[in-house]
């Protein structure tokens, strides 16, 4: 199946399985928390006398986990980025968290279907990501969240998934829809045999996805419900 956006009659539609679980990435997905990720980084670079990133870069640049990602970034100091970005992080994270448009919505809708579990596999620290999903009034929508550092390997490694699932009665395969915003998410999604959905504003480009394309992209949330209800 091709990327291809959620239409009346799209063959890539046709072909998805009835999801039996959804999972979701939480940052960016789920809650818009750019910007808090971005003033967290820049307080990190600043502290080690490095350039900032400006905001597009952040966006660019930001898929994996601190665990995984600034070894690669700061190198030896990676210890010490690692508790300046999350010092930061903690102070601001709750003051600015939203959620995306009709995700509430969404969730709520979903969480009441008994044919469905919930869940969330994401690179923000499980601790972090548990609390805010009780700040939003959500922690009772899923069966798991599964953040950075919970499982044995982070995202894109199956591991989270296979955590997300475990005691659900559902096991990773094609029944289970993932659903996320970026390319580590779809690589998440195919190592666990998953379906991959990508859920953002922009189609997918050509090859933009190479051996991980999403079975399709929807825009919206009130499109990916459609989706689920017409399975």
């Amino acid at each position: 199946m091709t990327g291809r956006p959620a239409a009346g009659g799209d063959p890539a539609v046709a072909l998805l399985p009835p999801p039996q679980a959804l999972l979701f990435d939480w940052d960016n997905t789920l809650v818009d928390t750019w910007s808090t990720i971005h003033h967290a980084l820049k307080v990190t670079f600043e502290a080690l006398g490095e350039r900032p990133w400006t905001l597009e870069e952040t966006r660019a640049n930001v898929r994996q986990s601190a665990r995984e990602a600034f070894p690669a970034l700061f190198g030896s100091r990676a210890e010490e980025a690692t508790r300046l970005f999350y010092e930061a992080f903690e102070r601001d994270h709750l003051d600015h968290l939203r959620e995306r448009s009709g995700a509430g919505a969404l969730l709520a809708e979903l969480a009441r279907r008994s044919d469905l579990t919930l869940g969330v596999v994401s690179n923000k620290t499980g601790r972090f990501l548990r609390t805010e999903a009780e700040q939003l009034g959500w922690a009772g929508h899923f069966h798991r969240l599964v953040g950075a550092t919970d499982a044995a390997r982070d995202k894109p490694a199956r591991d989270p998934v296979d955590l997300a699932l475990d005691e659900s009665g559902c096991v990773a395969g094609p029944s289970v829809w993932f659903v996320g915003d970026t390319d580590i998410d779809l690589r998440c999604a195919v190592n666990a045999g998953c379906t991959p959905i990508l859920i953002r504003d922009e189609p997918p480009a050509v090859g933009e996805f190479p051996g991980h394309e999403p079975a399709v992209h929807v825009t919206s949330f009130d499109a990916l419900l459609a989706l689920t209800l017409h399975r």
